[in-house]
């Protein structure tokens, strides 16, 4: 009982020890950090002019990373590494980033008409990517340097036959 009775005479001397005759004071004193807080944030957000990115394909047709984010504008400068060990003919990866709103299957499709001479970048379908690397085998890398599209998020893939089901991802620019 004298528990119960300390308890309920603690937590009355913090109310009034907390009264209102304080509260528009410690409220002002509690939103300045605030903002300071938030300009140091939008300070710290300085948007490098390039950035570079590093994305792998193995022979297990897959990449390492479903998703990169870059910023509108941005050089962007992606280098494609193929970790395998298997020749281009038979497990070749590219990257292929995609406008916004094409038919990932469709455009697939299509590559696997347009062939390897071709890199697997259907003929009259040019409008419909960003940017690509060339096809590369086992052990083999390739860099390409684009500027990143408006502000979304855009399909990434590799359009070797029977790779994009597996090897796709998302390209998020902000």
């Amino acid at each position: 009982m004298k528990k119960v009775f300390f308890s309920v005479i603690t937590a009355g001397l913090m109310f009034t020890a907390c009264g209102d005759g304080g509260s528009d004071q410690k409220q002002e004193t509690e939103e300045k950090p605030k903002v300071q807080l938030q300009q140091a944030e939008e300070e710290e957000e300085e948007i490098a002019e390039s950035i570079e990115l590093t994305i792998e394909g193995s022979d297990a047709m897959k990449f390492n990373k479903e998703k990169l984010t870059v910023h509108e504008g941005q050089e962007v400068t992606l280098t494609l590494v193929h970790t395998g060990e298997m020749s281009l003919e038979a497990m070749g990866h590219n990257f292929v980033l995609l406008n916004e709103g094409v038919d990932v299957a469709d455009f697939s499709a299509a590559a696997v008409d347009a062939g390897l001479d071709a890199q697997y970048i259907p003929e009259g379908r040019e409008g419909d990517i960003i940017a690509h690397t060339d096809v590369i085998g086992g052990g083999d890398e390739t860099t390409i340097t684009f500027e990143a599209p408006a502000k979304g998020t855009y399909d990434f893939i590799c359009s070797f036959p029977g790779h994009s089901g597996m090897m796709k991802g998302k390209f998020v620019v902000k």
